[in-house]
């Protein structure tokens, strides 16, 4: 008689149980074998049996002759994880158990880098994950070397390695000083995984701005705007001039157009003129008497 499903599941319960680990000489398995090798299990007796391989979503069966020896060729199990084997004959069972392993050649990576897009100069601002799997997609467990390389635009590099930890490496990296895209490369043994990260240039820095007189107006202009890196701040960014004078104030948002900003504002005798972007503040000048 065939063993019914509620039978098997009944002997796999009972096989992950403590008692289970009972030896016979009655099947032979191997102890743990890498994922996607060739294996053979070893039965004894006489007659024939249907043998189970129950594991992490996969089920192998096979009908039998007892004293015999079962070979799974290549290909066969090939997700990691813990294996229960059962050999039904007639009303009795055996069962065993093995682990299948991660192939240790590391085949693919996913590598997940943050930001997409951030300023300049900033200390690891810059954050790399990487999860390392085998040909198979397991996740490779055992400690596995990763490297990081992080290459600016100007072609200065920066660089670490990390050993993975239950199968996830992690980095940090500064920003670099110059805006434009970097490539971020994360590899471990011959498979690698490139992210383009944006940098952008920072908040203006060191703001100047000078005056000229137009009639009865100030023909005023900002130096190029620059951040604190030297990098050319994008054109639309909001500079405002303000003019203090006595009973008095007036404010303009000006954008920057290819790299400055200039406006015209009316000669006060007294005035106090000051240029601002941000939290970062200019220069004054002080007009007239």
């Amino acid at each position: 008689m065939k063993p019914t499903l509620t039978f098997l599941l009944v002997s796999l319960t009972v096989a992950i149980m403590p008692a289970a680990h009972a030896q016979d000489e009655t099947l032979n398995v191997p102890r743990s074998i890498e994922a996607g090798s060739a294996f053979s299990i070893q039965n004894a007796g006489s007659g024939e049996a249907a043998l189970y391989i129950v594991g992490p979503g996969q089920v192998l069966k096979r009908t039998v002759q007892l004293g015999t020896s079962t070979y799974f060729p290549a290909g066969s199990i090939c997700n990691a994880g813990h294996y229960v084997v059962i050999l039904a004959q007639g009303s009795g069972t055996t069962t065993r158990s093995f682990d299948v392993t991660p192939v240790s050649v590391p085949a693919n990576l996913s590598f997940l880098a943050k930001p997409s897009r951030l300023p300049v100069g900033l200390h690891d601002g810059i954050t790399g994950a990487v999860y390392v799997f085998d040909v198979y997609h397991n996740l490779i467990a055992a400690p596995t070397l990763v490297s990081f390389e992080l290459s600016s635009p100007s072609g200065a590099v920066q660089k670490q390695q990390v050993s993975t930890r239950d199968g996830a490496a992690w980095t940090a990296m500064d920003s670099t000083s110059q805006q434009g895209s970097s490539k971020f490369v994360a590899q471990a043994g011959d498979v690698s995984s490139t992210n383009i990260i944006r940098q952008v240039p920072g908040d203006p820095c060191d703001l100047k701005v000078s005056a000229q007189p137009s009639g009865q107006q100030l023909d005023l202009q900002t130096a190029p705007v620059r951040d604190c890196s030297g990098n050319a701040v994008p054109d639309g960014t909001i500079v405002t001039f303000t003019e203090t004078y006595p009973g008095g104030q007036s404010t303009v948002d000006v954008p920057l157009k290819r790299d400055i900003a200039e406006v015209k504002m009316p000669a006060r005798d007294g005035a106090t003129i000051t240029v601002a972007s941000g939290v970062v503040l200019g220069n004054q000048i002080r007009w007239g008497k």
